[in-house]
């Protein structure tokens, strides 16, 4: 066996570079190698159209494998706000419309939100995991969460999304504010991984037993 063919690569759906750094965080300890999407050439973009995080979860991983014949991991997380009735949900990445972006998410997301008092603001963040053979069948997913409320204004620079205006209420904090480490073990995509990461290390390690710790 080669040392390519030995070696544990898991491509994660996605080409948000600051997702992919905080998941490879998360699973390089256990001698998984991840690398997103964009390394790789003419892969098609998957139409995110379930209802559900887990749904479209599912979907990104399943096709993303079959395309690269690779084991894939994908996620979809976003943003629930109890006084939006759970919006923006599996839209929050495209909540603005064509040509979102993180600012003009929140600036809608604060407009949509105007007059409500903070104790009405409480939200969650949602992350729903799911991994695929490389022949498209999923072989295990999770799912994660984290409760908040929605600030008036930003505070801090790390994170992305709406992580600025997300105040995680035991720490007085938003996800901005949070260094990388702390978020790395509270957020709702820590709680997913927490839950999935001793599963994924059984699942690869059967399929790269010299690799896999």
């Amino acid at each position: 066996m080669s040392a390519e063919e030995s070696r544990c690569r898991l491509v994660v759906g996605s080409r948000n570079k600051k997702k992919i750094e905080e998941i490879a965080l998360l699973l390089s300890p256990h001698g998984i190698e991840v690398v997103g999407v964009a390394d790789y050439a003419d892969v098609p973009e998957v139409v995110e159209d379930r209802d559900t995080f887990a749904g479209n979860a599912a979907k990104k991983a399943s096709e993303t494998a079959q395309h690269l014949n690779q084991w894939v991991l994908a996620e979809d997380s976003g943003i629930c706000v109890d006084a939006l009735q759970g919006a923006p949900g599996v839209y929050s990445a495209r909540f603005s419309g064509e040509g979102a972006t993180d600012e003009k998410n929140n600036e809608k997301l604060q407009r949509e939100l105007e007059g409500i008092p903070p104790d009405r603001r409480g939200a969650g963040y949602t992350c729903s995991v799911a991994v695929s053979a490389p022949d498209g069948t999923i072989r295990l997913t999770q799912e994660g969460t984290c409760r908040g409320r929605i600030l008036e204004e930003a505070r801090g620079n790390n994170g992305f999304g709406y992580d600025p205006y997300f105040l995680v209420r035991e720490y007085h904090r938003t996800f901005g504010e949070l260094s990388p480490t702390v978020k790395s073990h509270i957020s709702h995509r820590a709680r997913a991984f927490e839950r999935c990461i001793p599963k994924l290390v059984a699942l690869l390690k059967v399929e790269f037993p010299e690799v896999v710790h």
